[in-house]
């Protein structure tokens, strides 16, 4: 009687603590009806994965760092820390070299690389030092850091307190001269699962690694699967490829097949633990740049940001799940959603990757890529992302636009100068306007921030130059949020630094940073000492 008396009080003494946390955890002066089923709060910790920028001997690359403030970034008052370290790098395995050689095969083809349990002989090389890069100090004002060493490190690292909801590095690499000459920019990745890249290639005129990065301090375990227009290619051995704890490994796509396919699409999936996934992508006459994740398959997906000057705009898309999709394809534009000729609708095949050059699509006018299912109910998933030029000859500059996610409570582009930077906003539904706050923040070495809103009728697309902070010194960053009432819009950021008559330039879209998290509210509840 007294054993079980005793177990009685513990459950109701920890069913206390548990409704104290919450109570103490709870926003003050919050919705009160809200509060009674879930509350919206900020998430206390937040990882990213930098990938390896560079190994050019003639590039630069800039870190920038930032936390936006606001309410969603209050947290519980812990003022928090958030900083990036260098990782370890898996040399010689599936490629490695990172455009220095061919290199070996990885997974199952190649056990004595990074496949396998052992990722043996793939040899681990760790970081020179652990001196954190670019550490926030406080929100609001970004960070910086650059390096112009050819063997930069990958970086990993993490966010608590307050600087954990929306942290966001941008990393931008220029690159002088070579084949991968040109301007390649990446929001550092957030860990996860499974990544989709349609958009890869393995022809002999591209060389893409994608980029496996280990946040966490235990080992990673990933599948590769490339697919090309008639299915899963031929002599694929991206499989079993261990990533050590806060490692990374970058493994060339090339080397995982026997069929060299110009257009394709790259599933990664983690089997074991989590990591962040990214491609670069070199091609031999257009530069390079980072090909980031699309958005997880949807039947409806938007690729905003298509510059008015893009010389070539490719469409490469892929229906992932078992059945074929029926898309109908829509350009949004200034003045509203239009139909490009020639392209009412695009039919995906099961498993297949569909590539369609859509030359210059935008005619000299701004625009983003609206797919949606062409009979307006079919459930049918899709990855799509686009590649985008710039320039003509020889003076030619790619980048890359995957699908991205909507902006639903913020989103944030790190890394804007004073000039350089366009905006581009889309509404995608008819009657849905969008109401739009953009917030450029103080800047790196000073500046005081700077907030507007802008209106984007429904069913198109904007661009337009953000605004910069008064008395700007340095970097700043640009927050993005949907303003009360406003409908459903999507968001990109392109940079453009121009490079001895090349246009370079690179894309970033901005989804919304899930910087908050909805969680049940607990109560006590004694009736249940009685069941």
């Amino acid at each position: 009687m007294k054993r079980t008396m005793m177990s009685l009080i513990g459950v109701a003494v920890a069913l206390g603590a548990v409704t104290g946390v919450a109570a103490v955890n709870a926003p003050a002066g919050g919705d009160h009806k809200a509060a009674r089923g879930s509350a919206r709060l900020p998430v206390q910790r937040s990882a990213l994965a930098c990938p390896a920028p560079t190994s050019s001997e003639v590039g630069q690359t800039d870190y920038t760092a930032f936390a936006p403030k606001g309410a969603a970034a209050g947290g519980d008052g812990t003022k928090g820390t958030a900083a990036l370290v260098p990782a370890g790098t898996v040399k010689d395995a599936g490629g490695s070299d990172n455009g220095k050689g061919k290199g070996k095969k990885s997974g199952k083809g190649g056990k004595d690389a990074a496949g396998g349990a052992d990722s043996a002989s793939g040899q681990l090389v760790a970081p020179r030092d652990t001196k954190p890069v670019a550490p926030l100090k406080e929100s609001g004002t970004p960070a910086t850091a650059s390096t112009d060493s050819a063997d930069a490190p990958a970086l990993v690292g993490a966010a608590d307190g307050t600087l954990a909801p929306g942290w966001t590095v941008q990393q931008t690499t220029s690159v002088a001269a070579g084949a991968g000459r040109g301007l390649m920019g990446l929001n550092c990745t957030t860990p996860d699962t499974t990544f989709w890249f349609p958009g890869v290639s393995t022809a002999a005129d591209r060389q893409d690694y994608v980029h496996l990065t280990n946040p966490d301090p235990t080992p990673a375990v990933v599948d590769l699967q490339l697919r090309g227009k008639d299915g899963s290619l031929g002599g694929s051995t991206g499989e079993d490829i261990t990533v050590p704890p806060h490692a990374t490994v970058p493994v060339l796509l090339s080397t995982l097949t026997t069929a060299p396919a110009t257009n394709a699409s790259l599933q990664v999936v983690a089997r074991e633990g989590r990591i962040g996934a990214a491609v670069q992508a070199t091609d031999a006459k257009l530069g390079s740049d980072w090909l980031p994740a699309a958005a997880d398959p949807s039947p409806s997906v938007v690729l905003p940001g298509i510059p008015k000057d893009a010389g070539s705009v490719r469409l490469v898309a892929l229906a992932p799940g078992e059945s074929d999709a029926d898309l109908k394809v829509q350009l949004a534009t200034p003045s509203g959603l239009i139909t490009p000729a020639g392209l009412e609708s695009l039919h995906l095949k099961s498993g297949m990757t569909t590539a369609v050059d859509l030359k210059d699509l935008t005619k000299g006018e701004a625009g983003s890529l609206v797919l949606t299912p062409a009979d307006g109910s079919s459930k049918v998933p899709v990855a799509a992302a686009l590649r985008v030029t710039r320039g003509k000859g020889a003076k030619q500059e790619m980048a890359f636009i995957p699908a991205t996610r909507p902006v639903e409570q913020r989103a944030t582009a790190a890394d804007n100068r004073a000039k350089g930077s366009t905006l581009s906003l889309v509404a995608p539904e008819k009657g849905k306007d969008a109401e739009v706050k953009v917030t450029a923040s103080a800047g790196s070495g000073g500046g005081t921030p700077v907030t507007k809103t802008y209106t984007v009728k429904g069913g198109t697309s904007r661009d337009l130059t953000p605004p910069v902070p008064q008395g700007l010194k340095g970097t700043y960053a640009l927050t993005v949020e949907p303003a009360s009432g406003s409908g459903p819009f999507y968001a990109a950021r392109m940079l453009a630094r121009p490079q001895g008559g090349v246009p370079a330039f690179t894309v970033q879209m901005l989804p919304d940073d899930r910087g908050t998290v909805l969680v049940p509210t607990a109560g006590q509840d004694l009736s249940v000492l009685t069941k």
